[in-house]
Parts: structure tokens; C-alpha cells; sequence
């Protein structure tokens, strides 16, 4: 964009304007003409919006923007939060953006008008409105953590259903608390929404017995009495060592992995929560795993067996998961996924589909704060259940609403 017409004088005499306003007017914030300013009552700064839908900010928090983006009608007017964390835009033909902690509750885009839109006021609340949650894992070790969102999910491992992350309690590469993840998401978070404080999600997979022509070496080989599709037993299969004695590829044998993993993850978070707690932080970090809402994540990236008996396999051991995750005190478990990686994994979730029938969602694929709010409607999910988060890409960490 060319901003070289544009007089900087006129910017700050918009600056200076809006302030004046703010000050008489309190959160009741409103549009002025292009090129025009918004004061941010968090930070006394201010925003500038261009008429493609371009942001600049000063002194205030930058939350997204239009920019680059194909626009339906030109931008008009923006107004900000009561808490100045985030800000609407208005297009001329009534198409509302919300960014940051602004809710969308609905707009006029597409919708026949009899004249243009001019402008925007955000009506003041006593309330301030929820800030959104993150979700971060191990690709965020090491690096600054957002602070302040209403709730955080933690990663609990490195991308393989059987690595741990290593930043989510104290370890050799991260040896202090205050690195860790786990208590970044209890001793930050608000709490402020209907989500808990602290979350955790696992990668899932369902290698089977070989993959890539290498035995899964941690592939059970017998199950427990719990097992609802009966025993695991052995088979000789095919590997580029040579043939070898392994667990079939059963439902019984799925099941049982996702049991073992599960309780593995369990452990994980306890020790993990014992590392910290060992360091005497100011905040207390619960080692219970029932103290915890905990999400499977389910994206086709991971390993799973294709065809209706490699589906029947996979629903097993998402199955499995649960009652590992259950047996060690936990009882608020959802699913992280997509419906058509969901459908592509499970073959689709029914009341026949036993413990993942109604599972609460978090539903990723919105790129903005506004996308991720509407994501909300998408009931009732692909597993029957509602939709109670929704996911939207951001820096430094994705961010999350809670529907």
C-alpha cells in the first residue's frame, strides 16, 4: 500500500480528536472519517485503520487485520473493547471483523441496506469481555509464552503419541519451572471462561504391529481383563529383520495400545507435576490427572490403518485412550479434530460408536478470532457432541475461544 498522499498531520489531528472523545465518552468509542485513529483505553494509544482494512498501531496491541484480504466493501469505521485488548472494523456494506478479545455478535454483511454503513460505536460493558485462551507445545520451548488469556492447553507431547514434550515440566534441556509449559498454562491463565484453567491434548496414532517395514516395539502382545473386544494375542509378521512374533493387528491389540499410551501420558503429567511443585513455585501445579480436561488430538499427519477394519482398529484405540485416561481419575475428555480427518480416521462417530459418541469438540481451521466465534455453530459436531472450543491461528501461540 501507498501512503504517501496521505497527510501525517491529518493522522495526528485524528489522534488527537478520538482522545478527546475517549476521555468525555469513556469505552463508548467511535468511527471517524478516512484515514481514522481509535484510542486503545488499555493502553492510551491508538489504532489507525485503513480503508482495505490495514491496522496500524500505536502504543496499543495488535490483534489482526484485513490487510491483504479480499474485502467486500471498503472499511468505514472501527471502535474498540471496554478493556481496549481487541477492536471491531465495519465495511461500508455492514460486514463486521472482530479481532482480539471483541466478540462477534453479528452484522449486516450481505444483507440488503438502503444506504451505506458510516461508522461504528461499541456499546461499554461493566463486564470486560473474556480474553481468548492459547495452546501451545513443544515448538514453543524455550521461546516467550503469551500471558494473561483465560485458559491454557498444553501439548503433553513432542508430535509422537509415545515421545513426551520436553518443556512440559522441568527437564535436562529445561531444568526450571518457570520453562515449563505445563505450569505456564496454570500459573498465567485467568480462569476467566467456561474452559478450565489448564488443559492438556495427545497426539494419537495407531501404528499397528509394523510400520515401514520395522516392528512397533511398544505394539502390546497380550491385554487386560478390561479389554471389551476380547484377548490381544500374537501373530508372526514380515520385517525387513525378518519374520518376527508381534500383537496382531486386532481391535483387541488397538485397544490395549491406546490403554498403555494413556496411562503413559498420565504418568507423565504427574511426574511432570511433581518437578515443578519440587521447585516451590508461588503457584501449586495439580499432579492429579483427573484435575485436567484432556483432549485427543486426531489429524490424519499421524499414523493410522486405512479400510473399514483398519477404521474399526483406529475407533479401538481412540476407545482404549479414554478408559486408560478414565481409569487414572479423568473424566472431562474431548476430541481435537476436523470432521473430515475425524470421518477419514473413525469412519464416522454414531451412537454405535460406544465412549467417542458425544465427546466434546475443540475445532480447529479458523484463521481469525471472528471465524473461530461462528465455529461455534457448528453443532452438533462430527462426533454428535457440542463444540465447546474453537482454535484460530495466531503468534506466538494459536489462540482458543471458548464457546
Amino acid at each position: 500500500m501507498q501512503f504517501s498522499s496521505r497527510d501525517p498531520r491529518r493522522h495526528q489531528a485524528a489522534a488527537a480528536a478520538v482522545a478527546l472523545v475517549l476521555s468525555l465518552l469513556g469505552s463508548l468509542v467511535l468511527a471517524v472519517a478516512a484515514p481514522r485513529a481509535q484510542a486503545s483505553t488499555a493502553t492510551g494509544g491508538y489504532w489507525m485503520v485503513a480503508a482495505d482494512g490495514g491496522i496500524f498501531a500505536f502504543n496499543a496491541p495488535f490483534d489482526g487485520s484485513m490487510g491483504g484480504k479480499t474485502l467486500n466493501a471498503p472499511i468505514v469505521g472501527m471502535a474498540s473493547t471496554p478493556d481496549g485488548g481487541g477492536y471491531w472494523m465495519v465495511a461500508r456494506d455492514g460486514g463486521i471483523f472482530a479481532f482480539g478479545d471483541a466478540h462477534f455478535a453479528g452484522s449486516m454483511g450481505a444483507k440488503p441496506l438502503n444506504a451505506p454503513i458510516v461508522g461504528m460505536a461499541a456499546v461499554g460493558s461493566a463486564t470486560a469481555p473474556v480474553a481468548p485462551g492459547y495452546d501451545v507445545s513443544y515448538p514453543q520451548c524455550g521461546s516467550s509464552l503469551p500471558s494473561g488469556g483465560a485458559f491454557g492447553i498444553v501439548g503433553l507431547n513432542d508430535g509422537l503419541a509415545n515421545n513426551l514434550n520436553p518443556c512440559l515440566g522441568p527437564s535436562s534441556a529445561y531444568p526450571s519451572y518457570t520453562q515449563s509449559e505445563l505450569y505456564w498454562s496454570v500459573a498465567s491463565s485467568t480462569g476467566q471462561s467456561s474452559q478450565p484453567k489448564s488443559s492438556l491434548y495427545l497426539n494419537t496414532a495407531d501404528p499397528g504391529n509394523v510400520y515401514a517395514g520395522t516392528q512397533i516395539s511398544d505394539w502390546p502382545t497380550s491385554s487386560s481383563s478390561a479389554d471389551p473386544y476380547g484377548s490381544c494375542t500374537t501373530t508372526t509378521v514380515a520385517t525387513t529383520s525378518g519374520p518376527a512374533t508381534a500383537g496382531a493387528n486386532s481391535t483387541a491389540c488397538a485397544w490395549q495400545y491406546g490403554y498403555n499410551k494413556a496411562a503413559q501420558d498420565a504418568s507423565w503429567l504427574t511426574a511432570a507435576a511433581n518437578a515443578i511443585n519440587s521447585q516451590s513455585p508461588p503457584v501449586t501445579v495439580a499432579p492429579d490427572p483427573g484435575s485436567y480436561q484432556w483432549w485427543l488430538d486426531v489429524e490424519t499427519v499421524s499414523t493410522w490403518q486405512s479400510g473399514t477394519s483398519g477404521q474399526a482398529m483406529n475407533v479401538a484405540d481412540l476407545q482404549g485412550m479414554m478408559a486408560g485416561l478414565q481409569a487414572a481419575g479423568v473424566s472431562g475428555i474431548g476430541a481435537y479434530s476436523t470432521s473430515q480427518q475425524w470421518d477419514q480416521v473413525t469412519g464416522g462417530t454414531t451412537a454405535a460408536s460406544g465412549s467417542l459418541y458425544r465427546i466434546p469438540v475443540w475445532l480447529p481451521g479458523a484463521t481469525t478470532g471472528t471465524q473461530a466465534q461462528a465455529n461455534c455453530a457448528a453443532q452438533p459436531s462430527f462426533t454428535g457432541g457440542a463444540v465447546t472450543v474453537t482454535q484460530w491461528t495466531s503468534t506466538p501461540a494459536d489462540s482458543d475461544y471458548a464457546c
